[in-house]
């Protein structure tokens, strides 16, 4: 079972690197990063569970926080989609909150937060405001014949609406984002220094962590409890030096 799991993070993660060197500096930096992901995630109720955290690089990413759904979903809600947001903004801010300074490890979060208002706006009509409007047209049409260049389907005025939308949504989120890490700083700073010292947290050691409950004893920790190595003694010199 473990190796499956581990065939399926590579796929999505890539590959462990174990031999790439960290700098304590960015150790600390990514725990708090995915530490910030994980504990947004655990207090927003649409989110599914998170499954495991780690600090260790993998592919582009210097760590990961996975999620795993607990069922099969036909559809996405806009509360989910905005608190999908909320989670991927969760490690910018606790960034900012902790080391009062933010990093390029979050490009890929705020890339895929805003696309995700974008589409919220533009292709779900999700906007009160606008109102339930296709604008624009899908990206993969440029592949069917479609060009960079092609004119927008909306005037300037409702392309500067569309932006005011998006940024609302990408805003609101950051803040909701600041409010629960904010409110949650112990159990932020607990998860990140269990990740600064283990690199890996597991779904069950962070469910425990964050209710307040014992952390689970790992397989190899009850083993080497109940099977104690003997006491090594040492052989009496048979002639001693004297100082």
């Amino acid at each position: 079972m473990k190796e499956i799991e581990e065939a399926t993070i590579k796929v999505i993660a890539g590959p462990e690197k174990r031999s790439h060197v960290v700098t304590e500096k960015d150790k600390k930096l990514t725990a708090y990063h995915e530490a910030g992901h994980a504990v947004c995630t655990f207090y927003l109720p649409t989110q599914d569970p998170v499954h495991q955290i780690s600090i260790v690089p993998r592919g582009m990413a210097g760590g990961y926080t996975l999620s795993l759904p607990g069922e099969d979903k036909s559809y996405v809600t806009k509360r989910e989609m905005n608190e999908d947001i909320v989670t991927l903004l969760g490690g910018r801010m606790a960034e900012k909150l902790v080391l009062e300074d933010i990093s390029t490890g979050a490009s890929n979060d705020i890339e895929r937060a805003t696309k995700t208002a974008r589409n919220m706006i533009m292709r779900y009509g999700f906007s009160e405001k606008l109102g339930p409007i296709v604008y624009g047209h899908d990206e993969d049409e440029i592949f069917l014949g479609r060009d960079f260049n092609n004119t927008p389907s909306y005037s300037e005025n409702v392309a500067a609406e569309i932006d005011a939308e998006i940024r609302e949504i990408v805003d609101t989120a950051y803040e909701r984002a600041r409010d629960i890490l904010t409110e949650h700083m112990d159990q932020l700073h607990q998860v990140a220094h269990f990740l600064f010292e283990h690199e890996r947290m597991e779904e069950d050691e962070f469910a425990a962590m964050m209710r307040g409950e014992p952390l689970p004893v790992k397989p190899e920790a009850e083993e080497s409890s109940e099977n104690p190595a003997p006491p090594q003694t040492s052989e009496p010199e048979e002639n001693p030096t004297e100082l």
